[in-house]
This record gives structure tokens, C-alpha cells and sequence, in this order.
């Protein structure tokens, strides 16, 4: 298991990352969510050990990160955003040199390096100077280097870029086949792939963190407000009465005459929204009305994302709530006319 305990990262006096715990435990797949600056790739270098911290713990089975670095780092394989790779160097000597680097014993050095040229399908490669493969197979060997000596923890900063489609097939299935003896987190901002691979997710925004929880109780959680579209043939003003009486139809959104007799809706609901779909459509067919398509509005992991994103960070402490009431030094200042505290900014 690695636990990371109020997690601090400044650069000088801009706050990056801000005081966030959380844990990623044993056979798990972590996904790790946030915008282009939310502080992901700051997070990840700081639990390898890559960035120092500037509050906080990081613990790798136990062992502190700041304290017994060499140790703790045995356990972990890095994919950085930019694969750590060396372009004046072949495929295959540049993981022979990493395997050297990761101290895995001479004697298998050879059987490791086929295995993970083998996993990642790079083994046509292997002769090749880095720097003239493509960009999806540069992204490849700088998995490869991270697998090598089968470490338990996986921290991968978004592994598929630059993969064509049938490569992040690939890669998906490798991660996925990863959970059987590793944990691993990686960031992406392909949701859908997240949703795909996942056991849970951390949201990150600005340094907070704004969720960790499973996909499916996120989705859960944003069930309120659901939207049920239904277009019926026949007569409008009945069927408009039908749907807006059903029990559960809070709101009548829209209504959209398509002509031929043909009539769309919109409603908002709140419930259990198969069962109120199940309702409204038994009383439409009792009366004769014909459904051409209903179908409900579910939320999906890109809605929740977007939502929390853009949710203001509320308060986590008496502090921050004390400092937004307690007038600051400056502002007290300015609220005196006391000619001492002029002279006292003067000088």
C-alpha cells in the first residue's frame, strides 16, 4: 500500500498541491483525474521521490519516501508525462542500462528485457536508435523501463499518449493484466479509458482534491435532477398531461411538435428514474398513444468530472473559514486614521 498524508507542494509562494492524503492499496487501479494544471503530475513526482515535498508524507509498505529513498523507490516503476528515454541509444541497450540502474541481478537481465519488450511489443524495435521511432513507440519503451524488475507499485503519468487507437487497446489490457500482481495509478484525460480500467478515482482541481470514490457511487451521487426524453405519436395535449401528472416528473422541460402527429419531451425527474420511465410509459400505452424513443439522461464520469471541477473548494478547516472573517493587518490599516500607522508604512 502507498500512503500519502497531507501531501504540501510549493513553488515559491504559489501553492501547487495542498495538504491532500489519500491511499492506493494493494491490486488496485487508481486513476488519477484534473485539468491541465490541477497539480497531477506534481503529485506523482513527489510519491517517487522524483520532486521533494514540501509538506507531508509519502509511505511505500511502510517505508518513508524522505527518509529511506533507495529502499522505498525498489517498489516503484515511473512513466513520467515525457518517457525518460535517451534517443542516441537502441531500444534494447537502453534497457539493458535501466535494468543496470534498477539492480536487477545480471543473470536475468537478459529474460527481463524480452519479457518487457515482449509485454509492450517492441521486441521489432529492439535495434533501433530511440530517436528515430515514433512518438507512440518512444511512449512504449519508457513503459517497458518502468516495468522492469517487476516492481509492485506502477505510477504512470499519462501512458497512452501519442498511442494510436489499437495501441491504447493494447496498453488498457497491459494495465488491466498489471492489477493481477501490481497497484498501479496513472492519470489520463481520456475518461472514458478511466472508466474502462479503474477501480477508483481521485479528482484533483487547483491542488484540492475534490473526490475519491469508486466510478460507480460518483455516478450515483450526481443521480438527482435526471432528464427523460420521450417522443410519442399521437394526440399531444394527452399525452403532455400523461407525463407531466406521472409521480416523479418534477418539470416539463420542452416540447418539440416534429410534425406527422409526432411530439418530443422533456422532463425532469427525481427518483428512481426506471421507475417512473416504467410508469409514464404503461400510462401513455393505456391511452392509446404510441412511444416512438424514451431513454434517460444518466450521469456519466465526464459529467461528475466537470461538475466538481467547477464546484468552489469549500472549507476544510476553522482557519480557512477564521481568515476569510478576521481582517488582515493591511486591511486593518486601511480602516485607521491613525497618523502612527502612516508613519509606520512610510518607514
Amino acid at each position: 500500500m502507498i500512503t500519502i498524508e497531507n501531501l504540501t507542494k510549493y513553488y515559491g509562494t504559489n501553492r501547487a498541491v495542498n495538504d491532500i492524503s489519500f491511499t492506493i492499496n494493494d491490486n488496485e487501479i487508481l486513476g488519477f483525474l484534473g485539468p491541465n494544471g490541477a497539480g497531477k503530475s506534481t503529485t506523482m513526482n513527489m510519491i517517487t521521490g522524483y520532486l521533494p515535498m514540501s509538506a507531508g508524507k509519502v509511505m511505500i509498505n511502510g517505508i518513508d519516501i524522505s527518509r529511506d529513498p533507495v529502499k522505498a523507490k525498489r517498489d516503484i516503476g515511473y512513466l513520467p508525462e515525457i518517457p525518460p528515454v535517451y534517443p542516441d541509444m537502441k531500444v534494447k541497450e537502453y534497457l539493458s542500462f535501466c535494468a543496470g540502474l534498477k539492480r536487477v541481478p545480471f543473470g536475468q537481465r537478459r529474460d527481463e528485457i524480452e519479457r518487457v519488450m515482449k509485454l509492450l511489443s517492441i521486441t521489432d524495435v529492439k535495434g533501433k536508435l530511440i530517436h528515430n521511432l515514433s512518438k507512440g513507440y518512444k511512449q512504449r519503451v519508457g513503459f517497458a523501463q518502468a516495468l522492469l524488475g517487476d516492481p509492485k507499485f506502477l505510477i504512470l503519468d499519462e501512458p497512452t499518449v501519442g498511442l494510436d487507437p489499437n495501441q491504447v487497446v493494447e496498453v488498457r489490457n497491459i494495465i488491466r493484466s498489471l492489477k493481477k500482481n501490481h497497484s498501479v495509478i496513472f492519470s489520463s484525460h481520456i475518461l472514458s479509458e478511466v472508466s474502462e480500467v479503474c477501480d477508483r478515482v481521485v479528482i484533483i482541481n487547483k491542488g484540492d482534491i475534490r473526490a475519491i470514490d469508486t466510478i460507480e457511487n460518483l455516478e450515483k451521487s450526481f443521480a438527482t435532477g435526471l432528464v427523460l426524453h420521450i417522443k410519442v405519436k399521437g394526440d399531444k395535449t394527452a399525452a403532455a398531461s400523461i407525463i407531466e401528472l406521472a409521480p416523479g416528473v418534477t418539470e416539463l422541460i420542452d416540447i418539440t411538435d416534429e410534425g406527422s402527429g409526432i411530439t418530443s419531451f422533456t422532463v425532469q425527474l427525481e427518483g428512481d428514474a426506471d421507475e417512473i420511465r416504467g410508469n409514464v410509459m404503461s400510462e401513455l400505452l393505456k391511452n392509446g398513444l404510441t412511444i416512438l424513443e424514451i431513454f434517460t439522461d444518466r450521469p456519466n464520469l465526464e459529467n461528475v468530472f466537470i461538475e466538481l471541477i467547477n464546484r468552489p473548494v469549500q472549507k476544510s478547516s476553522l482557519k480557512e473559514l477564521l481568515d476569510e472573517i478576521t481582517p488582515t493587518e493591511d486591511s486593518a490599516d486601511d480602516e485607521t486614521d491613525d497618523p502612527a500607522d502612516d508613519s509606520k508604512e512610510e518607514s
